[in-house]
């Protein structure tokens, strides 16, 4: 019996990829911008802090999208 296909183009995998893909790329500038700065430890680590947050709100605001 062949899964039913899902009613909404949103998936885990969606929400997985758009976490660590905001999340990466926030780490990645951070790095980068502590990297110019002298320290891309310190960069590194605020990326990842500032990340987080924003990767949820990127989440959050695909599937609000999705309701309206």
């Amino acid at each position: 019996m062949a899964a039913a296909a899902p009613s909404s183009p949103h998936s885990l995998a969606t929400a997985s990829g758009l976490l660590l893909g905001t999340t990466g790329a926030s780490i990645a500038v951070g790095a980068l911008i502590g990297w110019l700065l002298g320290s891309a430890g310190i960069g590194f680590l605020i990326g990842a802090i500032v990340g987080i947050p924003l990767s949820i709100l990127v989440v959050y605001k695909v599937y609000a999208q999705q309701g309206s």
